[in-house]
């Protein structure tokens, strides 16, 4: 193999190798934000809504209490953005508790305590909102 060949084939397989590690490293957006235990002890994520403004809503619930909890969290934290978390029963006119302002990681916790009831819940950063509605009646 001449020398020029082979010079170029190492710089291929540096190329490749710098390309593949910057693949496994940087985020996707389709990648969910982890639950961050922002409602407290005893929460157990039951649903959740990925946004694709890079993060997820969260609905979590704890047994012992009978409470919901929304919160949103940003894939990683950054310059302040509009963002929100809210909870209401299901036909209710309006959020019996919502979050809304501009956050560098999460909106929330909100909470809800609703027996017996179905619940209306979303999450949202900038325009993108996603949520359940007339969803985990019990």
């Amino acid at each position: 193999m001449h020398q020029r060949s082979k010079r170029t084939v190492a710089r291929a397989a540096v190329l490749a190798l710098v390309a593949g590690a910057t693949a496994v490293t940087v985020p996707t957006a389709a990648q969910a934000a982890s639950y961050n235990g922002a409602c407290g002890s005893g929460y157990s994520s039951i649903d959740h809504r990925d946004l694709n403004s890079g993060g997820t809503v969260w609905l979590t619930y704890n047994r012992s209490t009978g409470k919901n909890c929304v919160v949103t969290i940003r894939n990683s934290p950054g310059p302040a953005l509009q963002m929100l978390a809210g909870l209401k029963k299901a036909g209710a006119s309006t959020w019996a508790d919502l979050d809304e302002n501009y956050y560098t990681t999460y909106a929330g916790p909100v909470y809800l305590y609703a027996p017996n009831s179905c619940i209306d819940w979303e999450g949202g950063i900038g325009d993108n909102i996603s949520g359940g509605f007339d969803s985990h009646c019990g």
